[in-house]
């Protein structure tokens, strides 16, 4: 499977007063302006973005609680924005006489409508909830499905793949279905594999852990790390497709829908 901002933001509740019922409490017109910034990679860079900037208010997963001091932004209702572009404005422009200070003018747009996109994805009612079994799911995880020869829950499994411990806070159902059929659909360089052939046909293969202009390194199927120079005695090749299986064929769609329950239900505490 699979897992910028050029203005710097104030460490300050960003987003402190987005929320706080059902029934908008101040009327923002509907705007005509669409978000440009919708795909999956902007959602992803929309929450790092609001981790770095607004988690300390609203919490690690903008589900307030705890210590937080800024309220649940995953409900979908926003208490003074009913619309993308009224969402863009309160994190620009702030909420005059609250705690909600807004970025400024001269904030980067991009990123506005990437934290928009971020919250709009938060809101895990929009896409449904899983048919399947999350109990059977686990189970498939650990057993037929083989999952955990690459992938890691909290702690347990292999590295091959991404950490799936939180998989739920970035991936909508919708995702996580794609992901087990087509795992080429959204693989990020990240998770690239590299072919290197040395002297006497050797050849040695693995994740792509790191690259520049003169060297590289891999990560074998044991996990061992390996460095190459690009100008040796070794060629080289990026694989630039998914380690991982399809499982279109091998689990059936009953299977597939619990394995997309449990998966779902891995998430970060608040």
């Amino acid at each position: 499977m699979r897992t910028r901002l050029s203005t710097r933001w104030p460490a300050v509740a960003l987003l402190a007063t987005l929320t706080g019922g059902a029934v908008p409490a101040m009327a923002l017109a509907q705007d005509a302006d669409n978000n440009p910034y919708t795909s999956r990679i902007d959602v992803r860079t929309g929450r790092r973005l609001f981790r770095a900037q607004c988690s300390t208010c609203h919490g690690l997963n903008a589900a307030g609680g705890n210590e937080s001091t800024g309220p649940d932004l995953t409900t979908g209702r926003f208490r003074h924005a009913d619309s993308d572009a009224g969402l863009f404005r309160v994190i620009r422009d702030g909420v005059r006489s609250t705690s909600m200070l807004g970025l400024g003018a001269d904030a980067n747009d991009q990123s506005l409508w990437q934290l928009v996109t971020y919250l709009r994805s938060l809101d895990v009612t929009a896409g449904g909830t899983p048919s399947g079994s999350s109990a059977a799911g686990q189970q498939l995880f650990t057993g037929k499905g083989d999952c955990t020869r690459c992938h890691m829950v909290n702690g347990r499994g292999q590295r091959i793949g991404p950490d799936l411990s939180s998989v739920g806070d970035r991936r909508a159902l919708a995702d996580l279905e794609t992901d087990l059929v087509d795992p080429d659909a959204e693989l990020l360089p990240r998770w690239w594999t590299m072919r290197a052939v040395g002297p006497g046909g050797q050849v040695v293969e693995g994740l792509r852990m790191d690259e520049d202009t003169f060297t590289f390194r891999i990560m074998d199927a044991e996990q061992n790390l390996r460095a190459f120079s690009k100008y040796g005695d070794w060629t080289y090749e990026r694989i630039q497709q998914s380690t991982m299986p399809g499982y279109a064929e091998t689990l059936t769609a009953d299977e597939r829908n619990d394995l997309v329950a449990y998966l779902f239900s891995l998430r970060s505490e608040p």
